[in-house]
């Protein structure tokens, strides 16, 4: 098979592409023949990399909600038993529990695979791998896809397939850890029983916390919404950073009076939250919360974010929680992996996190796990409430929020669009030391970032280059009225030179 249309699949350390029709332009890239290929060379690379011949293997499989889910889903787990090795069907999951499926005692499969494309239109679909040492990394994936070039397909009959409920397993593990660490004096079995909680799927696999934890806990779950899977997603996208999602999670806390509201996005590995004002708990400020957590837990740690958070969180980590912050590269893998290597080194790192909503803690092997994120807010909740106090975001009333902050994204009209971001980062870092009052920032390991005095903006910016895509985004943030448009203007002075970026929506906001 063409090695070139396989390796477009490649997004990073995991695979996407277009599995069904429907939207205009879009031609299908993925499908149940791709898939089965795919899985085959997947369960070679597995065997290459565990040292166990194919019909020791074991691998499971599960999908979100997505309406080219079952039909890929099938072709994957045939290309499995079809080469010999064992597939365990886990129907819908969440992809950290897919990866949980190597690690826990009763199950420990050789590999996992969950079908995916995340927050992306109802027509794309994916894979994530992975095994007990977790996510595969960006190399990985490339190996799986040159296998999958050049292997015939085999059709051996040798493998079996069984079907297993994971998420009840999964959602037990959470209930569990819940009782025992809020330890509830009067009533360990229902420590939530306190608490109103409003869950959003979003028609993702999401929909299973409320019923199978939170309701299990004692939480009152009235007003949750959008919990059955529905891989059109008819009622808002499965992304927390979406502002519509967020508005529909921010209405539902306030219509049902309750005191926590949360949002999955559709394969679970991300989340964000509102408190029962409707004020939402997502970007620096959940970094923040999360960090005063960990913190309290392992004082002096190191907190890994990606790159385009906050100078105010950074003074509340490291000037009010007294423990370190260290800017990383966007890109969830960049920022566990960061972490990875902080503790390899001897540095103490228990949390990598991204303002998209991904968080790894080390206590979970780094796994990024939106509902274990908010197990562990909840858990907080939960003992603050025994101590009498009723609102978590009491942890971070010293966390010092900008302004006002934007966010802009130049599209790359040119198709080498990488040697042209690269180019156009280094040139301004070259014009940076022409403007009175901005600043390089030091310790930056992505794009540009620079400081601007009160009388330049008062506040930062990010220029950087896309993981993926043709695209320059800008981030934008000043603690002035106005701020970030006297930092828009000068940056759209120097930009405007560069035919080739569409700065359309920069100079929307500059008119």
């Amino acid at each position: 098979m063409d090695l070139t249309k396989l390796l477009e699949l490649q997004n990073g350390s995991d695979i996407r592409g277009i599995a069904t029709e429907g939207i205009s332009g879009e031609m299908i890239n993925i499908n149940p023949l791709i898939t089965k290929r795919i899985a085959q060379a997947y369960v070679i690379w597995l065997s290459k990399k565990t040292g166990k011949p194919v019909d020791k293997l074991s691998v499971s499989v599960g999908r979100d909600s997505r309406i080219s889910g079952p039909a890929l889903m099938e072709s994957f787990i045939q290309g499995v038993i079809e080469i010999g090795a064992s597939a365990i069907d886990c129907n819908i999951a969440s992809t950290p529990a897919m990866y949980m499926s190597t690690v826990f005692e009763s199950t420990c499969f050789d590999g996992a695979v969950m079908l995916t494309a995340s927050h992306l239109p109802y027509n794309r679909n994916g894979i994530k791998f992975f095994t007990s040492e977790g996510g595969l990394n960006k190399p990985d994936i490339t190996e799986i896809l040159i296998i999958a070039s050049t292997l015939k397909i085999v059709n051996s009959g040798q493998g079996t397939i069984s079907v297993f409920d994971l998420i009840d397993l999964y959602s037990d593990f959470l209930v569990n850890k819940i009782k025992s660490e809020v330890n509830h004096p009067q009533n360990f079995d229902k420590p939530l029983s306190e608490f109103h909680i409003v869950v959003d799927a979003g028609n993702g696999s999401g929909g299973f916390y409320a019923n199978k934890v939170l309701k299990k806990l004692g939480a009152n779950i009235q007003g949750s919404q959008f919990l059955d899977p529905d891989g059109m997603f008819p009622n808002h996208v499965p992304n927390p950073e979406d502002t519509v999602a967020m508005r529909f999670i921010q209405n539902a806390v306030l219509k049902n009076s309750a005191d926590l509201g949360i949002i999955f996005d559709t394969d679970v590995d991300r989340v964000a939250a509102v408190d029962h004002n409707g004020k939402s708990i997502n970007r620096n400020n959940l970094i923040a919360l999360i960090s005063a957590i960990v913190l309290e837990e392992h004082p002096g740690t190191t907190i890994v974010t990606d790159s385009i958070t906050s100078d105010g969180l950074n003074y509340f980590i490291e000037k009010k929680l007294g423990g370190y912050h260290h800017r990383f590269k966007r890109g969830y893998k960049n920022v566990i992996n960061e972490s990875i290597r902080l503790n390899n080194e001897g540095k103490p790192s228990w949390l990598a996190i991204e303002t998209s909503g991904h968080a790894a803690l080390k206590e979970n092997f780094f796994l990024d796990d939106g509902a274990y994120l908010i197990t562990k807010i909840l858990i907080k909740a939960a003992q603050l409430k025994l101590e009498g106090k009723t609102n978590i975001l009491d942890l971070i009333t010293n966390l010092q929020e900008p302004l006002e902050s934007e966010e802009f994204r130049c599209k790359i009209k040119v198709a080498e669009f990488q040697d042209f971001g690269n180019k156009l980062i280094s040139d301004i870092k070259e014009h940076v030391s022409e403007i009175e009052g901005w600043q390089l920032v030091a310790n930056n390991y992505e794009g540009v970032r620079v400081a601007c005095n009160e009388f330049n903006g008062n506040g930062w910016f990010l220029i950087r280059l896309s993981l993926h895509d043709p695209i320059i985004p800008i981030n934008i943030e000043s603690d002035s009225t106005g701020g970030v448009k006297i930092i828009a203007e000068k940056i759209y002075a120097f930009l405007k030179q560069y035919p080739l970026l569409d700065c359309s929506g920069l100079e929307k906001f500059l008119k």
